[in-house]
């Protein structure tokens, strides 16, 4: 499955790439294209996140009143979700198209030469089997990689293949080598640009996110539950807010260590995608929390 949409978003990349002649450049433009895609997905999940938000109270009221019936509380749960038409699973989407992704953009900057270039398995291996007898050696991970850096070796080897001018991709971009592996270039200070630039955009994220959830939190805290009820389910609320908001807080920190742990080990390009990605994702959450903010005092 992957490799379906790996081989998808090759098109797109290559069609960018014939355009800008540049990879570094097609990966920021196909970064927003695929960013400009998902903004009906990114407005959806970012109304549902308010509007789900807004249900905590009425839940927190429906388990301490029927605590003792397990059975009508949740009858009751599900009758709040078809109310507020709203799925219990709706985050779900979400990270399973996250998932997608990853692993997709992943499979597409690993194997260029074949999801981007279109080359077939049988002339990949054909240039492995050239270089092998050569003595040069071949990453198992990332063979395609070296396909690229031995570029004109191959050309000389092979001067009546139309095809090795597929693997003259241009990797240089501002002075970065995005075809290198941070992991094998531990000496070259310039492959670890990309990934702490990226770690400062994920700090930035996660505060941002942290900020938005302890400003709802607030506001859920000052809500006046009426009845006599209301000051223990406020206690029992407020305890499991601050629940939630560590478990939330642990969640927000897994994505980016492991996208980081991923970067070191994968060629650059991924981590520029990744890079671009959370920028993009910081702008778009500002604005459409500004947005929905204005929608809701409007209505």
């Amino acid at each position: 499955m992957f490799e379906f949409f790996a081989n998808f978003f090759g098109y797109l990349l290559s069609f960018l790439y014939g355009i800008v002649n540049n990879y570094g450049i097609a990966i920021i433009l196909f970064t927003i294209i695929i960013k400009l895609l998902l903004l009906p997905l990114s407005i959806k999940q970012q109304k549902t996140m308010k509007k789900s938000a807004k249900m905590q109270e009425k839940m927190k009221v429906l388990q301490f009143k029927y605590k003792n019936d397990p059975d009508k509380m949740n009858q009751e749960m599900m009758n709040l979700y078809k109310t507020e038409n709203m799925s219990p699973f709706s985050g779900c989407l979400t990270a399973i198209v996250q998932l997608l992704l990853l692993l997709s953009i992943f499979y597409l900057v690993r194997s260029p030469i074949t999801y981007m270039e279109k080359v077939s398995a049988d002339d990949i291996n054909k240039y492995i089997s050239q270089l092998q007898e050569e003595g040069k050696e071949i990453s198992k991970v990332y063979p395609e990689i070296d396909l690229i850096r031995e570029y004109n070796w191959l050309k000389e080897k092979n001067p009546d293949d139309s095809n090795i001018e597929k693997l003259n991709l241009q990797m240089n971009f501002l002075g970065l080598d995005l075809s290198k592996i941070p992991q094998q270039n531990m000496s070259d200070y310039t492959v670890y640009i990309i990934p702490i630039l990226y770690i400062i955009s994920s700090f930035i994220s996660i505060r941002m996110t942290t900020a938005m959830q302890q400003k709802q939190n607030e506001k859920k805290k000052e809500t006046v539950i009426d009845g006599e009820t209301g000051k223990e389910i406020e206690e029992q609320s407020g305890n499991e807010m601050d629940a939630v908001m560590q478990t939330n807080k642990m969640m927000s920190w897994m994505m980016p260590i492991m996208s980081i742990s991923i970067a070191f080990v994968a060629p650059l390009g991924l981590a520029l995608y990744w890079l671009i990605n959370n920028i993009l994702m910081i702008l778009e959450r500002f604005i459409l929390d500004k947005v929905i903010k204005q929608e809701d005092e409007e209505e």
